[in-house]
């Protein structure tokens, strides 16, 4: 099974600015706590032609995905529509989500919130403990309301449902006080090489008394354990001093953007 997932985030009024994206950092955490991690994130406006060639993108990867916004019943609520067409599937009422609706809502389900029983069809419905109005799944792409307090427990049902629990991963970082990060490219292809399951990163910074680098290596402990001590060794041999940063799990607290 796939150690990452796949983000979509929908919404023209993210893109102006008008609200801030709620769904990348709590879903980040979601994952890491079962050791899964983001393998991408889009953010992508209410408009049909855009939707559905990047969900036709996103379908075509290997990863699952989870999405959020759009599934409304009003104008700029295209996600379901365009679900549907980049699966290449008709829109079609969904008997259990109308039902669902239509004893959530009684008579005021007409004509407006029905809508939203439309679903690609073949889809499967996701349980929304809130309001009662579900989100669906087309295999492994996975499609919830924009209300961060509905998709919340949307998402933790689904990957309580699909995605059991596996060994996360694990990073480990050190600092390179002076190095200059274009004198050090040759090594780090050498080291990439040696070791192609292990995540790299190089992370250069000015500081008023020089340059520095901040280098990573992420990936399952035992693998981790090994390309550091390589790295290290490496570097050693080329005279540079190492400070370590210590272990970082992929579900670190990182500060939130909302």
């Amino acid at each position: 099974m796939t150690a990452a997932l796949g983000i979509v985030v929908i919404g023209t009024e993210i893109l102006r600015g008008k609200r801030q994206d709620a769904h990348f950092v709590r879903t980040r955490r979601q994952l890491a706590a079962r050791g899964y991690e983001v393998a991408w994130c889009l953010v992508v406006p209410d408009m049909a032609d855009i939707l559905v060639g990047q969900l036709r993108w996103a379908m075509a990867r290997a990863e699952p995905v989870f999405s959020f916004g759009g599934l409304g019943a009003t104008p700029d609520d295209l996600t379901r529509a365009c679900a549907a067409t980049a699966a290449g599937l008709p829109l079609r009422r969904h008997p259990e989500a109308e039902q669902l609706i239509r004893a959530q809502f009684g008579a005021a389900a007409e004509p407006v919130r029905i809508r939203m029983a439309d679903l690609p069809d073949g889809a499967t419905l996701i349980p929304n403990p809130i309001n009662k109005v579900p989100g669906f799944s087309l295999g492994k792409q996975h499609f919830f309301p924009g209300f961060p307090q509905m998709a919340e427990p949307m998402s933790e049902w689904v990957l309580a449902q699909y995605y059991p629990p596996r060994a996360g991963n694990v990073e480990q970082r050190i600092l390179l006080p002076g190095a200059r990060e274009g004198e050090l490219v040759p090594l780090m292809e050498s080291f990439c090489a040696a070791h192609p399951r292990i995540a790299f990163s190089s992370l250069p910074s000015l500081r008023q008394n020089g340059t520095q680098l901040e280098l990573g290596v992420a990936g399952l402990p035992a693998d981790v354990e090994k390309a550091m001590a390589d790295l290290q060794q490496r570097l050693r041999a080329e005279g540079l001093a190492i400070v370590p940063l210590g272990d970082a799990s992929s579900n670190e607290k990182v500060p939130e953007s909302h």
